[in-house]
C-alpha cells in the first residue's frame, strides 16, 4: 500500500474542497449574510492552508494501483463528507454534527434524504452549499480532481474507475485526464442550458440555479418546502427533460457531439432506460386516474412521468405525495428505484446495464439446462461480455442483497413500521432520498435515531461507490503493506 500518495492525494482534495466553497461564500456576500460569509472564509482559509501543507511535497513514488484507487476513493469521499458538514454546523443550520454529516453525505451522494422539517428558514448560501453538494458529487469528487490536478495517466485510471458507476469503466479518449475534462464540460453544459431554460420558465436566477444543481446531479435537495410541487407544470416539465437526460450514460452525449449518433443510438441500456420510462409512466398514470387522483388525464401523465422520471434517475423530487397513490403504483416505483439509471451516468441504482447482463445471463443458463452442448454468449451493444465482467455484476448482486437485509435488520432496531424500515435502506442505498411511510415525498429522516442515520450514511456512501471501495477499505489484509 502506497501510503504517501494515498495522504498526498487526500490532501490536495482539502485545497479542492476550498476552492469549492468560494461560491457560497460568493452567494453569502451577496446576500448580506456576513455571520455566514465569515464562516466559509475561515473554512476556506484553513482548508486551503492544510491542504497545501500537506500536499506540498510530492511523493517519490506515485505508483497507485487498484487496491489504493479503491481505498483513496472511499477515503476521499468519507473525508468529503465530514468536511462538508462543518458549514452546516459553525453557521447554526444543523448543532447536531452527525446531523449534519448525514445532510452533507446526502448531498454529495446525491440522495437527497433530508433530516430538516423546514428549508425556508435556511440562509440562502447554506441553502446554495447544501445543493452544491449534489452538482460536486454527481459526476464525482474525484473525477473533478483528475480533471483539474496533474496526475500519472496510467494510475489515475484506477482512481476513475474506483469511483465511476456501472460494471465496466472505460476511457472515451486515451488519457484519462481528457476524459475527466470531457465529461465535466459536458456536465458543465447541461448546467447551464437547465439554469436557463428554467429561468426562462419562470424561476428566479437562484432558484433556477439551486434546483438545476439538484436535477443535473440527480439529487433532490429543495429550496422550498414545497418542493417542486410549488412550481409551474412548464417547470416541472423542464426538470422531467433534465432529470431523464442525467441519467442517460454521458457517452451518448459524446457520441453526439462528435456526430456518431450510430454509435450512440446503439447501446441497450439507453433504449430499455427510455423504453421502461414510458411503459412505467404510462401504467402509473391510468392507475391514479382510475382510482381519482386527480381529474385530469393529462394531468395523471404528466405527475406519473415526473415520479418516474424522478424515482428512475433517483433524483427523488416530487410534486405530489405517490405514498398516497395505489398500492401497485407504489410498488411499481419503489421497484423502478432498485433498478435505477444507466451506468456512467449521475443517476443510482443497480444500474440497467447490470440487470440486463443478470437477465441475459440467467436465460442463457436455463438454455444450456435444456441445451447443454450449447455455448450461448451474454451480448450488449451488439458486443460479447467479457466472463469476468458477467462474473462481477453477479458478486454485485450477492453484495447488494446482502448489504440490503444487513441494513434493514439494524434498522429495524427503531421499531418504526415495515414499509419505513425498509424502503429507508432502499431509499438510501439507491441513492434516491424518499421512499414510503415516514419518509415520503412529504416525510423526512429526522426521527432515525442516531444509530440508524449511521447506518443509513454508510448505505449511502456504499451505493454512490458502488459497494466496492466501501468494503474494500473495510478490509483489513487492504492495510497490510
Amino acid at each position: 500500500m502506497n501510503y504517501s500518495m494515498i495522504r498526498y492525494i487526500l490532501f490536495r482534495l482539502f485545497r479542492v474542497f476550498g476552492a469549492l466553497l468560494v461560491l457560497p461564500f460568493i452567494v453569502a456576500i451577496i446576500y448580506k449574510e456576513y455571520d455566514s460569509a465569515e464562516s466559509f472564509f475561515m473554512l476556506i482559509l484553513i482548508s486551503s492552508i492544510v491542504g497545501y501543507l500537506g500536499s506540498f511535497k510530492k511523493p517519490k513514488n506515485t505508483v497507485i494501483y487498484a487496491k489504493e484507487g479503491f481505498t483513496i476513493t472511499a477515503l476521499a469521499w468519507i473525508v468529503v463528507s465530514m468536511l462538508g458538514a462543518v458549514p452546516f454546523v459553525v453557521t447554526g443550520t444543523i448543532p447536531n454534527y452527525i446531523d449534519a454529516c448525514f445532510e452533507t453525505v446526502s448531498g454529495f451522494t446525491t440522495t437527497g434524504g433530508s433530516i430538516l422539517t423546514s428549508v425556508e428558514q435556511i440562509e440562502k448560501s447554506v441553502q446554495f452549499w447544501r445543493t452544491f453538494t449534489h452538482w460536486i458529487g454527481g459526476m464525482g469528487v474525484l473525477v473533478f480532481l483528475l480533471a483539474v490536478v496533474p496526475m500519472a495517466d496510467g494510475y489515475s485510471m484506477h482512481l476513475m474507475r474506483a469511483e465511476s458507476p456501472g460494471p465496466v469503466v472505460g476511457k472515451i479518449v486515451p488519457k484519462v485526464k481528457d476524459t475527466a475534462k470531457i465529461l465535466y464540460l459536458i456536465y458543465f453544459g447541461i448546467t447551464v442550458l437547465e439554469i436557463i431554460c428554467l429561468k426562462i420558465s419562470g424561476l428566479s436566477l437562484y432558484e433556477a440555479a439551486t434546483i438545476t444543481f439538484s436535477t443535473v446531479g440527480t439529487g433532490g435537495f429543495a429550496v422550498t418546502n414545497a418542493g417542486i410541487g410549488g412550481y409551474s407544470t412548464i417547470s416541472q416539465a423542464v426538470i422531467i427533460v433534465f432529470m431523464a437526460l442525467c441519467g442517460v450514460n454521458f457517452t451518448v452525449y459524446y457520441f453526439l457531439i462528435n456526430r456518431k449518433p450510430k454509435e450512440a443510438f446503439a447501446i441497450d441500456e439507453v433504449k430499455y432506460y427510455f423504453g421502461t420510462m414510458a411503459v412505467a409512466a404510462t401504467l402509473i398514470a391510468i392507475n391514479i386516474y382510475r382510482a381519482g387522483v386527480l381529474d385530469s388525464a393529462g394531468m395523471c401523465f404528466h405527475h406519473a412521468l415526473f415520479a418516474v422520471t424522478s424515482i428512475m434517475t433517483t433524483t427523488g423530487f416530487g410534486t405530489l405525495d405517490f405514498d398516497k397513490w395505489p398500492e401497485f403504483s407504489r410498488v411499481l416505483l419503489m421497484g423502478l428505484a432498485c433498478v435505477g439509471a444507466c451506468a456512467g451516468s449521475t443517476g443510482g441504482g443497480f444500474k440497467f446495464s447490470r440487470a440486463l447482463i443478470i437477465i441475459r445471463n440467467a436465460r442463457n443458463e436455463l438454455n444450456f439446462l435444456v441445451h447443454p452442448k450449447a455455448v450461448k454468449r451474454v451480448f450488449m451493444d451488439g458486443h460479447t461480455v467479457e466472463g469476468t465482467t458477467v462474473k462481477s455484476v453477479s458478486a454485485y448482486l450477492g453484495l447488494y442483497v446482502i448489504t440490503l437485509i444487513a441494513s434493514v435488520l439494524l434498522v429495524s432496531l427503531d421499531n418504526f413500521d415495515y414499509q419505513t424500515t425498509v424502503t429507508s435502506v432502499i431509499a438510501t442505498l439507491n441513492n434516491i432520498g424518499p421512499g414510503l411511510g415516514m419518509i415520503g415525498p412529504m416525510g423526512n429522516y429526522s426521527e432515525f435515531s442516531y444509530f440508524s442515520k449511521i447506518v443509513l450514511m454508510f448505505d449511502m456512501l456504499a451505493g454512490r461507490l458502488e459497494l466496492l471501495p466501501i468494503f474494500i477499505v473495510m478490509k483489513p489484509k487492504t492495510w497490510r503493506r
